[in-house]
Parts: C-alpha cells; structure tokens; sequence
C-alpha cells in the first residue's frame, strides 16, 4: 500500500481546487441550496484563515464560505484511511532495530559547532503494517536531529546506492544493533554495485553545476556543501576500488576543512573536482563490483524480517 498523504492543517486551498461543503447551504426562503456533502470548486481564496472562500457550485451558484464549513475533496474521500494516533509514530521508536551516528562526527570533520545526526532504520509490528493505516517510511525527530527509515525503505535506498543509506550501513559509530539488525550489517557488501558511480558522480555533477551558476550570479556559495560534495566523490572513488565504504576520510580532513573555512580558493576547489571525476571514470573501468547488487539476497532477508516482526519480542 502506498503511503499515506498527509495535509497541513493551515493549508489554503488555491483557486481551482474541489472541495467539500461540510454543511447544507440554504437559500433566503429557507430551501437547501446544497445539501452537506456538496462539491464546488474554489475560484477566490482568502489570504488567511480567518476570511471566507469563494466557491462555484456545478449549477453555476457562488457562495462564500469560511474554512471551518469546508474539506478537501481527496482528504475527505480518505476519510480515516491513513490516520494514526498522534503518539503511533513515538511508539515506533521503541521498534528501532539499528542506530548510529553519521555526518561530520562519522566523517571525522566534526567541529565545536557540529551536531551529532543519528540515523537508522525500524521494524513495525506485524498487525500495524498490514493495516489500512500503514506506517511511516521515515521517523523523524528534528529537536535531537535523529531519522529512522522503515526497513523496506531502508533497503531500497540501499539498493539505489543512496550515499546517506550506504555511508549508514558502514558506519563507525553504532549505538544500537540487535541481532537481526547485525545479520544485515554483516551482509551489507550485496548492496555496492556499479550504480555506486551513477549515484554518487551524478549528484555531484548536478549540485557543482548549480554552484557554478551561484558563483556566476552571486559571488558566493555554501563551502560546507561543497565540502561534503567533495568528499562524497572521494568516499565513491573508494567504493569502487575497495568494494567498501569509507566514512572517515582520513588524510583528506585538513584539505576538505580549508574548503568549508573558505581558505581554499574555488577555481583550486573546481580544479579538484575535476580531478576526481577523472579517477571515478577510471575507478569504474577498473572496478570488480557488479553491475547492480543483489536483489535477491536483500529481498530474501526482508521476507525474514516482516516473517519477525509477527512475534512481540523486537528481533
């Protein structure tokens, strides 16, 4: 099932947008314009909540109406598939299977200001799966910088050589594994492919193409971001020719740290670049990880954990 669209609660309907009356609209002589449930299409919003839509009913009819008297015509359909009590996703926390910590801490770039971000991944329960309501693919904690991905979202990033799954899976820093969570830790290898070089060469391409046009236009750009893209063809170059994942990087901290104090020029920044998209091209001629990772060994051991996750005990 796929997962639930969720609706801000101070969302403001745009011109155009089909709506639910929530009550019946009723004539000056007293007859039912339109009974509740009625639907119309919004052609005036209000530029807040405290002022009325205009609304155009099928026969042509306007009226204007508050907020309170109206829905949105897909949430209402809805109805109550997809919500969850607001302390589901807290109890889901108690179902987390793996946490570490990642980003600058892992990498070894940490400084007095950075945060400690911890990632990792959870496993529902059996009988809330299967329900209408589903569960989250991602758990969020934005006050302790902590995000959790469901299992089976986790393994298909994974498998898609997502950069902050992968760097996740072979990080240092593990603060809770239990043993089903290690099972997959100690076969973490079936996810490195070629796809590492589409992955990680790619996005760096598209993000140093936007700097350029930032620098073009504005003079400036985020170093740090520019560090971490760096850094994340280094991490890829590595990747294909060890056939692991480094998170730490090791002999280049002080180089990538000039580059986020801004004492590193950008055309010897750009140069760089340049020279480590020239040893990914030749790391992917050279490497001997395969073509794509293996499917069938990642699916064998979700089919395992959704088969665990019918007992009370977390795997």
């Amino acid at each position: 099932m796929s997962e639930p669209v969720h609706y801000h609660p101070n969302l403001i309907f745009s011109p155009g947008t089909q709506v639910v009356v929530l009550r019946d609209i009723v004539g000056p002589n007293g007859r039912t314009l339109h009974p509740r449930g009625a639907v119309g299409v919004v052609v005036k919003s209000p530029v807040d909540l405290q002022h009325s839509y205009r609304i155009r009913f099928p026969d042509g009819v306007e009226e204007s109406l508050p907020p309170s008297d109206l829905a949105l015509l897909a949430k209402h359909k809805e109805g109550e598939i997809g919500a969850r009590d607001a302390g589901a996703d807290k109890d889901l926390l108690d179902r987390v299977l793996f946490r570490c910590i990642v980003g600058s801490q892992a990498f070894g770039l940490a400084d007095d200001e950075s945060d400690i971000d911890r990632r990792g991944f959870y496993l529902p329960p059996a009988h809330l799966h299967w329900s209408l309501y589903g569960v989250p693919e991602q758990l969020e904690l934005d006050q302790s910088q902590e995000a959790y991905w469901e299992l089976q979202k986790f393994i298909v990033l994974a498998l898609k050589a997502n950069p902050n799954v992968l760097e996740c899976l072979y990080s240092p820093l593990v603060e809770k594994a239990t043993p089903l969570a290690q099972r997959l830790l100690d076969m973490r290898s079936i996810f490195l492919s070629r796809l590492v070089y589409q992955t990680y060469n790619g996005y760096a391409m598209s993000q140093f193409k936007k700097m350029q046009s930032d620098i073009r236009s504005q003079g400036q750009v985020k170093w740090k971001h520019v560090m971490h893209l760096i850094r994340l063809l280094i991490s890829g170059i590595r990747v294909l020719q060890e056939g692991e994942v480094p998170v730490d990087v090791g002999p280049h901290r002080e180089r990538l740290l000039a580059i986020k104090r801004r004492e590193m020029p950008w055309a010897e920044t750009e140069a760089w670049r340049r020279e480590l998209h020239a040893e990914f091209d030749a790391a992917l001629q050279a490497t001997t990880l395969p073509e794509r990772p293996n499917y069938e060994q990642a699916n064998a051991f979700l089919v395992e954990a959704r088969q665990a996750a019918l007992a009370d005990e977390l795997p």
